[in-house]
This record gives C-alpha cells, sequence and structure tokens, in this order.
C-alpha cells in the first residue's frame, strides 16, 4: 500500500519509537521534548561529571597541589588531613570563580529560563566567560600543542579556540603551575634538612632519623612566618594578576 496509507502506518510506529527513548514530538512543531524521566537521567549523568568539571578548569587544580607540596615539605604526613586540604582548595575556588559563574548565570541561564534565547545561543553566551578565565592561565605553547593533536585550524584570536583544546591546555598550565611553585616551597625546608641531618651525623647521633628531628624546626619556622597566610595569600592573588 502507498500514499496515506503508508504515512498512517508509520506514524505511530515512529511516535512509538520516539517515545520508548524518552522524546516526545513537540505539539508547537518546535522539535522534540525529553520526558522527566529522560531528564533525570541525563542530569544525574551530568552531575557525575560534576567533580571533574571542578576539579580540572577551576583553580583547585593549582590550589590542591600547592598545599599538598606544602605538607610533603613540612613532613607532617597527615596533618592537615586531605578533607581539609581538599576543602580549603574548594573554597579558595569558589571565591575566585564566583563573578565567572555568577555571569554565566546572568547572560546564560536567565535568559534560557525566560525563552529569551535558545540552548544553543545559551551555551555560545555561558562559555565566553569560560572561555576568558581559562585563557587568561593557559599557556600558548599548550594551546599549540592541543590545537595540532585535534587538527584544528590556528585561532587568529582567543575566542576562536574551542573549549575542547582550550580546557586541557589550561590542566597542562596548571600542572606546570602547581609544580614550580610546590619547588619553591620545598627549597627552605630542603635547607633546614641538609643543615639537621649534617649536625646528626657529625656528633654521631644515629638513634634517631633527621626527618624527625628537623619537623619541628620545620613546624616552628613556618608558623613564625605566618606561612599559611603568605602561602594562601600567594596563591590567590597568583590569579588576580
Amino acid at each position: 500500500m502507498t500514499g496515506p496509507f503508508v504515512s498512517l502506518a508509520a506514524g505511530p510506529s515512529a511516535a512509538d519509537a520516539l517515545s520508548s527513548m524518552g522524546l516526545t514530538a513537540s505539539t508547537s512543531g518546535r522539535g522534540l521534548t525529553l520526558s522527566v524521566p529522560m531528564q533525570i537521567a541525563l542530569g544525574l549523568t551530568l552531575l557525575t561529571l560534576l567533580p571533574a568539571v571542578i576539579m580540572c578548569i577551576t583553580p583547585f587544580l593549582r590550589i590542591a597541589i600547592v598545599l599538598h607540596f606544602l605538607r610533603q615539605a613540612l613532613g607532617t604526613q597527615t596533618a592537615p588531613s586531605n578533607q581539609v586540604l581538599i576543602g580549603l582548595s574548594l573554597f579558595l575556588s569558589l571565591l575566585i570563580v564566583q563573578p565567572i559563574f555568577s555571569d554565566i548565570y546572568t547572560h546564560a541561564w536567565q535568559p534560557l529560563e525566560k525563552g529569551q534565547i535558545t540552548a544553543e545561543q545559551a551555551v555560545d553566551q555561558g562559555s565566553a566567560p569560560l572561555r576568558k578565565f581559562l585563557v587568561r592561565f593557559a599557556r600558548d605553547k599548550d594551546i599549540r600543542l592541543f590545537v595540532e593533536i585535534s587538527h584544528e585550524p590556528l585561532p587568529h584570536n582567543p575566542s576562536d579556540i574551542s573549549l575542547r583544546v582550550l580546557i586541557p591546555a589550561y590542566i597542562l598550565s596548571e600542572l606546570k603551575a602547581g609544580f614550580q611553585i610546590g619547588a619553591v616551597l620545598f627549597l627552605p625546608f630542603l635547607v633546614i634538612d641538609m643543615a639537621v641531618a649534617s649536625v646528626t651525623l657529625s656528633i654521631g647521633m644515629m638513634q634517631l632519623p633527621p626527618a624527625m628531628i628537623s619537623a619541628p624546626f620545620k613546624i616552628l619556622l613556618f608558623v613564625l612566618v605566618d606561612g599559611w597566610n603568605l602561602v594562601i595569600g600567594s596563591l590567590m592573588k597568583s590569579f588576580y594578576q
């Protein structure tokens, strides 16, 4: 059978197939809409990616690396604990990126809720503040590396860089910055370790390891110079330059 009978027969089957996938045709002719269960499933899927987003495209990465290097340099093993360091890194990161999230909410989310722009326009407007932040700290060398890997054309200005290139370039740049700061933090404590080790060896005191003897001196030095204020202050200022 041909003609309208075919379309009538195919119509319900196509609708049933879409309905089984959680999609329903919009009566206004604007395309397909997601059912509530499908929206919940997609929302839960996106929530699983949220920790990776927070850790990788915010200052959390650099701050967490520096604080862990600092703990190793002090030789305090588990003090502060991982929970404390991660919590401190998280709240410091939120303090830095709060203006960026406010811009995204104002220029992308609110107009989308009001129906003033489409979802594609909301993504474009919301990615602009994030791209501006990432470009500030991503090195040109890292950007060129991922442009070559992805075989994308060379960007003429920062707005031409896609996020799939910019995000890994930012992560690589932050890893290098964190390790550089961590190496600098290690130097004064390494001097104390070397001095204590040379003194203990010269007097023949082998009962205690040098690291155990130098730990109180390193902690005392860190407290006397108000180390937490210096380290956190320098880290925060590095994102506002």
